[in-house]
C-alpha cells in the first residue's frame, strides 16, 4: 500500500466515525475531552472514596489519574484489535475490486486509534498539568511503550483478521473475549484488593505488564517493570513475522473467501 493510500484511509476513517453529525469530526476532540471530565471528576470523588474504605489510599484526583492511565491504552488497545479483526470483512467490497496487499490494509486502523489516543492523552495531560500533578522524566517512555502495545494490538487484530474469514466464529468471539479480559485486567480496580493467591495469574495477562508500566511511569514516576513489556514487545513482533509469513501463502485462498 503506498502512502498516499494509507493516508486517505486514515483521513477517512477519522471523518467516517461522525459523517451525518452536524459538528463531524470535532466529536473526535469533543469525546476524549467529556471522558477525561467524567473519570477525573466523577470517579474521584465515587470510586476513590471506595476504595479508600477497602485500604487503597488515594488523595482526591489519585484514583482518577490511576483509573485514565489505564483506560486511555485500553481503549486504544481494545479497539485496534476489534477493528483490525473485522477490517477484512469491512473492506470487502473494495479487496474484490482494488488491487491491494491485504497484509498492510489494518494499517489505517492502527494508526486512526494512535491519533484517537494521543487526542485522549494531550487533555489527559492538561488535566494534570492545570492540578499541578508533576510531568517527569519518565514520561518520554511513553511513545516506546505505547508502541509495544500497538504492536501486540495489531499482532492479535491481524491473526484473527485472516483466520475470520475461514472461521467466521473469530470476528463474534473477539469482542467477547475483549470484554472478558478488560475485567480480568486490574483498570478500574487495584490488584493489591485480590487475594495473593490469584494476584500471580495475573503475570500471564500481557495487558497487565502494560498498563502496570503506564501507571508507573505516571503515578509513582518509575521505569519498573518494562523488561515484562520489552518481552512482550518482542515475542509480539515473531508472532507477527510467522502470521504475515502465513498468510503470505493463502492470500489467494483469503481472496476468494472473502
Amino acid at each position: 500500500m503506498n502512502r498516499s493510500l494509507l493516508i486517505s484511509f486514515v483521513k477517512q476513517d477519522l471523518v467516517d466515525r461522525y459523517a451525518g453529525s452536524l459538528l463531524g469530526s470535532l466529536w473526535a476532540f469533543i469525546l476524549p475531552l467529556v471522558n477525561i471530565l467524567i473519570f477525573t471528576v466523577i470517579f474521584s470523588k465515587v470510586m476513590g472514596a471506595r476504595l479508600e474504605g477497602l485500604g487503597a489510599e488515594f488523595s482526591q484526583y489519585n484514583y482518577s489519574i490511576y483509573l485514565v492511565s489505564g483506560v486511555l491504552a485500553w481503549n486504544a488497545f481494545s479497539a485496534t484489535i476489534s477493528r483490525v479483526t473485522s477490517c477484512l470483512h469491512d473492506r470487502a467490497g473494495m479487496i474484490s475490486k482494488v488491487n491491494i496487499k491485504l497484509q498492510y490494509l489494518p494499517v489505517y486502523v492502527l494508526i486512526s486509534e494512535s491519533i484517537v489516543y494521543v487526542i485522549s492523552m494531550s487533555f489527559f495531560v492538561l488535566f494534570l498539568l492545570f492540578i499541578g500533578y508533576p510531568i517527569t522524566v519518565e514520561w518520554l517512555w511513553l511513545p516506546l511503550v505505547f508502541l509495544l502495545q500497538q504492536l501486540l494490538a495489531y499482532t492479535i487484530g491481524f491473526t484473527c483478521a485472516w483466520l475470520s474469514v475461514f472461521i467466521r466464529d473469530i470476528k463474534e468471539i473477539v469482542p467477547v473475549v475483549l470484554q472478558l479480559w478488560f475485567w480480568c485486567t486490574p483498570i478500574v480496580y487495584v490488584i493489591g484488593m485480590l487475594p495473593p493467591s490469584l494476584q500471580v495469574y495475573f503475570e500471564i495477562n500481557p495487558f497487565y505488564a502494560f498498563v502496570n508500566l503506564y501507571r508507573q511511569i505516571i503515578v509513582t514516576h518509575s521505569i519498573e517493570g518494562f523488561g515484562g513489556v520489552l518481552l512482550w514487545g518482542g515475542l509480539s513482533f515473531f508472532v507477527l513475522c510467522f502470521s504475515l509469513w502465513l498468510f503470505s501463502r493463502l492470500e489467494r485462498d483469503v481472496r476468494d473467501f472473502i
